[in-house]
């Protein structure tokens, strides 16, 4: 049984992501001044009444626009209003009801779902505003006033949708979510592959680079398992980015690398390595994330039968630093290996949370000494005394030795090879820890 679906809707700038924030007790949503700023859907859960309640912000709604974005907009509102329960139809104390209040209010009552009006930045304690009682010509019922700033009357707001919620609603938690976060350069295809893989238009797709800003979080099933795809605003050179909101959008996107699994990093085919992508996998890299390299549009490439072991044996070189991770060749506009990718999201995924006992670390280490001896140096030789493991995601190895001056890089990268090939782990970083003898910290 799934959680219920609460939509959030109403046309632009009257509030519907602040409230969405308030709600969820998270800034998820990128809140600020200008209009259209929220332009896919964006999920998140909060819990009223012992009920956990899955709310999905939209974009402004513009009935009548042609532009290409806003239109893209009204159709990712008209999804979530087709897949929600309830309805809850946001509105400005401020301006009063206006023709676009009106229309919206309209469209709502065709839908047959149930629809509860709020009156946002009603910021005062006390009598309503004058103004609020014309509301009750959306006809839609009792308005509910809210200041999603200050928090008044959210309480209302969900007691209101609560009536609404059937008995069956409830949800079973499922555990075992690989979170995936897609990250890369604008235009790459991120919103393309998360729609492909999703089998609808979850995020809206244009040619105009930047046109996602916030990370839209989806949850989904197929025959791998459950997973939890963010698609990111596309990073570019921190020197390129003056706007804003697309500062904002840079945050939300390392936010989503953060508490992901796996990162998948988009490379464009057709365009090739950039010295951006590099910077792009640093993030995953540094933050000691799962990654897959996957280079989109392969099906756009003239190719034969050396093109794809050139095209990768030169990425191999670009991705020197973080050799650990595999490349796939996709593409996200034909599904080209897809089950693939799925096989090797599970797989890095696995790779990163994989614990190993102290005693069989310790025979490891004690073949690979015995086949490569420890570094001298001035009569000196290394002795690791003992290794343990101290974590995963990423899987972290504390190695006790005599010296950590003698614990050279070449040996260190010696050690963790043989741990690799030993345990496979594939797409995951690994980290030591040295401890000297005698080292109290």
């Amino acid at each position: 049984m799934s959680m219920p679906v609460v939509a959030i809707v109403g046309r632009p700038n009257v509030g519907k992501s602040t409230l969405f924030n308030k709600l969820i007790g998270e800034r998820v949503a990128i809140v600020n001044d200008t209009p259209g700023v929220t332009r896919d859907r964006i999920f998140g859960e909060c819990e009223w009444r012992n009920r956990k309640i899955n709310l999905v912000d939209t974009g402004g709604i513009e009935p009548y626009s042609d532009d290409i974005i806003l239109k893209q907009m009204r159709r990712q509102a008209q999804l979530a209003i087709d897949a929600a329960d309830v309805i809850v139809l946001v509105t400005d104390i401020t301006s009063g009801v206006v023709a676009t209040d009106q229309e919206v209010a309209m469209m709502l009552q065709k839908s047959g779902r149930p629809v509860v009006l709020c009156v946002n930045k009603c910021d005062r304690i006390g009598e309503p505003d004058p103004n609020f009682y014309e509301f009750y010509n959306l006809g839609l019922g009792d308005p509910i006033q809210v200041s999603s700033v200050h928090g008044h009357g959210t309480g209302d707001l969900l007691d209101a949708v609560y009536e609404y919620l059937s008995d069956d609603n409830e949800s079973t938690e499922e555990e075992d979510t690989i979170s995936v976060a897609v990250i890369g350069r604008p235009n790459a295809g991120k919103s393309s592959l998360v729609n492909k893989i999703t089998g609808e238009n979850r995020c809206i797709v244009s040619n105009i680079a930047g046109t996602t800003r916030d990370s839209i979080d989806t949850i989904f099933e197929n025959r791998f398992g459950r997973f939890k795809l963010t698609d990111t605003a596309g990073l570019r050179r921190y020197s390129k980015v003056d706007d804003a909101i697309e500062k904002y959008s840079v945050i939300r996107a390392k936010m989503a690398i953060e508490r992901s699994d796996v990162c998948l990093i988009m490379i464009d085919a057709t365009v090739g390595f950039t010295e951006q992508d590099s910077k792009i996998a640093g993030l995953a890299h540094e933050s000691g994330k799962a990654c897959i390299i996957a280079v989109n549009k392969w099906d756009a490439v003239e190719k034969d039968d050396k093109t794809m072991s050139e095209y990768r044996k030169k990425l191999e070189v670009d991705f020197a630093f973080m050799s650990y991770a595999p490349m796939i060749f996709i593409s996200a506009k034909t599904g080209q290996r897809l089950d693939r990718l799925f096989e090797l999201i599970i797989a890095v995924s696995n790779s990163a949370a994989m614990r190993i006992s102290t005693g069989t670390l310790n025979d490891l280490l004690a073949e690979a000494t015995a086949r490569v001896q420890p570094p001298t140096d001035k009569g000196r030789r290394l002795k690791i005394l003992y290794m343990t493991q101290a974590s995963v995601k990423p899987p972290t190895f504390v190695f006790f030795v005599n010296s950590a001056e003698l614990f050279h890089f070449s040996y260190q990268r010696y050690l963790e090879n043989r741990i690799r090939e030993t345990f496979g782990m594939q797409g995951t970083p690994i980290r030591f820890i040295i401890r000297e003898r005698g080292d109290k910290n």
